[in-house]
Order: structure tokens, then sequence, then C-alpha cells
């Protein structure tokens, strides 16, 4: 059974960071593509980053080059590294897998 926990969100001023964390079980993220979505209030979930098996990243629009994707393969665990996050960030974000979301994790950035 596939299970994905994140980790990190809160509330941040503009032009802070955070580093959101996914903690996978029953699924090796080495061996899958990982996601990174959001859900804004009144807003569709939206895909901001993701990263395939063989390395390779892609990102929304809106936060390249802000935003960062990777994984620890020793802790099967992905991260999201968000940088000069803007009000317009603030969103429920979720880690996605095998089409398995996780619980969610509440990033509010204040202007």
């Amino acid at each position: 059974q596939v299970q994905l926990v994140e980790s990190g969100g809160g509330l941040v001023q503009a032009g802070g960071s955070l580093r959101l964390s996914c903690a996978a079980s029953g699924i090796i993220v080495s061996n899958n593509a990982m996601a990174w979505y959001r859900q804004a209030l009144g807003k569709q979930r939206e895909l901001v980053a993701i990263i395939t098996s063989g390395d390779s990243t892609d990102y929304a629009d809106s936060v390249k080059g802000r935003f960062t994707i990777s994984r620890d393969n020793a802790k099967n665990t992905v991260y999201l590294q968000m940088n000069s996050l803007k009000p317009e960030d603030t969103a429920v974000y979720y880690c996605a897998a095998r089409n398995v979301w996780g619980q969610g994790t509440q990033v509010t950035v204040s202007s």
C-alpha cells in the first residue's frame, strides 16, 4: 500500500523560503515519477513540479527559478524547496505518485 506523508508547510512572509518533505512508503521514490501539486482556495489543483525516475524535472511556469524538486533515495523522501515565496503561492501542497495522494500541507505566504 502506497502512503505519502507531507510535512514542512507553515506561515512565511513574502520573499521567504520553505522546504516541503514527502515521506513515502510502499513505493520506491527513485523508481517512480514523483510530483508536487497545489490547490489554492477556490481554484483547481495544479501541477507544481515533477521528478521522473530518470531524474528529469519539470516545473509550472509560475514557479520556475524559485522552486526545486529533489529526492533523497536513502530516506525515500521527495522535497520541494520553495524560495522567494509570493502570496499567490498560498495553497495546500500535495505529494503524488501512482495516482496516490498525500493528505496535503498548508503553505501560507503573507504580504
